[in-house]
């Protein structure tokens, strides 16, 4: 660098000025691979104004319409990807329950009779983050069905991915409460839930309509109920050939 900033790329060898390249982005301070190049990549991918998941999380619980009519209309930049942010908050659900070593199904007090009916629950719980996927597709199938007008199925799946993202947070949090204090209010995850997705889609559509809010309660009940089915159904049969 000269002393008036002015460098070559070493990605795309255009002369540029500043801290990032004008053609491609790249930052123009890169030298040898190091360990601290390497972390802080890890934390510019999760944190960092290219994926600001602070911002993104933020918005999505003061102004959640905000950011979904944002994210549609094009502004992709300011906030973390849809499908980045669900396996992010996944992953979080998983650590978590792994260090407090949280057990649904017996923390709960889940009681199923049948010993594959049994083991087809356990699959399920712990391959939760994988048949969580049938939960995003669920809701953003009846959120089109609701309102086919609005947006394209496309569309619905992406805010689908926020939705269930923000679901999982509030489970990852309410864990700490069933895991060490009192374990019979499994439920109350799905009902915060159902209270935000009213608050969100009011948000996203603004309005306050009670055909829409009619609509959001019979969307995540639906959503809900499918996906349980969806899921539980492909853990069987996942139990049931391995027997």
């Amino acid at each position: 660098m000269n002393k008036k900033g002015v460098v070559i790329c070493k990605n795309c060898e255009v002369t540029t000025l500043g801290k990032y390249c004008n053609n491609c982005g790249q930052r123009t301070s890169i030298d040898e691979v190091s360990f601290k190049e390497t972390f802080q990549d890890l934390v510019n991918g999760l944190f960092s104004i290219n994926a600001p998941f602070f911002l993104t999380m933020k918005m999505l619980l003061i102004n959640p319409g905000k950011l979904l009519r944002e994210f549609l209309k094009g502004k992709r930049k300011i906030y973390y990807k849809p499908v980045s942010f669900f396996i992010l908050t996944t992953i979080l659900y998983l650590i978590v329950r792994s260090l407090i070593n949280y057990d649904p199904m017996t923390t709960a007090g889940v009681k199923v009779d049948g010993e594959i009916l049994a083991e087809a629950g356990k699959y399920m719980v712990k391959n939760i983050n994988n048949i969580m996927f049938v939960f995003v597709f669920t809701l953003g199938v009846f959120l089109k069905i609701f309102f086919y007008k609005k947006n394209t199925l496309a569309e619905f799946i992406a805010i689908a991915f926020y939705m269930i993202g923000v679901y999982t947070i509030i489970g990852t949090f309410f864990m700490f409460y069933l895991k060490f204090n009192n374990p019979n209010y499994k439920e109350v995850p799905v009902i915060l839930f159902l209270i935000y997705m009213i608050y969100a889609i009011t948000s996203f559509f603004r309005s306050k309509s009670i055909v829409v809010v009619f609509k959001t309660c019979l969307i995540t009940l639906f959503a809900f109920i499918f996906y349980i089915l969806f899921g539980f159904l492909f853990s069987f049969l996942i139990v049931w050939i391995k027997s």
